[in-house]
């Protein structure tokens, strides 16, 4: 019997889906997930970011979107990361995102931040786009970024590699990463409302 952390998540939906759509050999994944989130749910918020976030950059493989899913730029779906097994950077983002509201961390302390990695382009030596996930303790306070290419949680102005473009959650769009939601040129973030209204399909309600 599985056992959820948060009734807006039906968890035996959750397995379902997985297992319709990449079989049996995904539910190690899954099982090994719920067995994190059980694990932490009565823990400290700075402890559920910490395991989160060292749970998925080691048991999820980093892999280009062409690779991982046939197409250029795919946002996937928690299930989509659990079942493939592998993702790229807005994929890692993700999954750590719905798994931290899972274990009840507040959508207004988490937020998904397209950044400029700067001198990360392998080919050019020049900036990359790049995802990580940020975390505010309380409103006013520096971010914690979760990263799938440092494991190490570092408040941002330890992170001087990456320069913040927007950053969004599911109560709106913001101006780098922080400022006031409403930003109006990203209104119309179109692969983030695809991504949510596939997610609640999968049984994120």
């Amino acid at each position: 019997m599985l056992l959820g952390v948060a009734s807006a998540f039906d968890v035996n939906k959750l397995q379902a889906t997985l297992v319709a759509k990449y079989g049996s050999a995904a539910l190690p994944n899954f099982l090994a997930w719920q067995s994190m989130m059980i694990a932490v749910k009565e823990k400290s918020a700075d402890d559920k970011i910490k395991r989160v976030n060292e749970f998925f950059n080691r048991r999820i493989s980093w892999g280009e979107d062409l690779a991982v899913w046939g197409q250029v730029d795919y946002w996937a779906t928690p299930m989509d990361t659990l079942g493939k097994g592998a993702g790229d950077c807005e994929d890692f983002a993700i999954v750590k995102y719905y798994t931290l509201m899972m274990l009840g961390i507040p959508v207004s302390k988490l937020r998904l931040v397209y950044v400029k990695a700067k001198n990360a382009n392998a080919v050019t030596g020049g900036d990359q786009a790049h995802m990580v996930m940020a975390y505010y303790p309380t409103p006013d306070a520096e971010p914690m970024i979760l990263d799938n290419l440092i494991t190490e949680i570092r408040p941002a102005s330890r992170r001087p590699d990456l320069q913040p473009v927007f950053s969004f959650n599911s109560d709106g769009i913001y101006s780098g990463a922080g400022g006031q939601a409403g930003l109006s040129e990203n209104a119309k973030l179109s692969k983030w409302q695809d991504l949510l209204q596939r997610a609640q399909i999968e049984g994120f309600n």
